[in-house]
């Protein structure tokens, strides 16, 4: 049987999920602001710096064919380090706090029926 509101409110008060949102908050906002202020240099050097963009380096591939397929590479490579470091250390804690809540019997009113 589901947990009642008031477990779930319990359960946002914790330190346990405090910890779990620290956690999440400590990897998620360093690194869109990191992915941010690499689009926004990509984007940038392509509107005010195309000499430089336009240097070539191997063949037709230039600076910006380059920069652009590295925008790809780092979006696939967040992904991947996100799911391990959930994986460890979220994931985990979550579980906990759901099994908790899970093993919380179901709150009963005073005529001893089930919520």
């Amino acid at each position: 049987m589901p947990a009642s509101a008031d477990r779930y409110l319990e359960v946002q008060r914790s330190e346990e999920f405090a910890e779990l949102r620290h956690r999440l908050r400590r990897f998620i906002f360093p690194t869109t602001v990191a992915f941010i202020l690499w689009y926004a240099l990509y984007v940038l050097l392509s509107a005010y710096a195309r000499d430089f963009m336009a240097i070539k380096l191997i063949g037709n591939i230039n600076v910006a064919l380059l920069l652009g397929v590295l925008q790809f590479v780092s979006t696939f490579l967040i992904a991947w380090y996100y799911a391990r470091y959930a994986a460890k250390e979220l994931d985990p804690r979550a579980d906990a706090i759901l099994h908790s809540v899970d093993e919380t019997p179901a709150a009963t009113s005073t005529d001893g029926s089930a919520q």
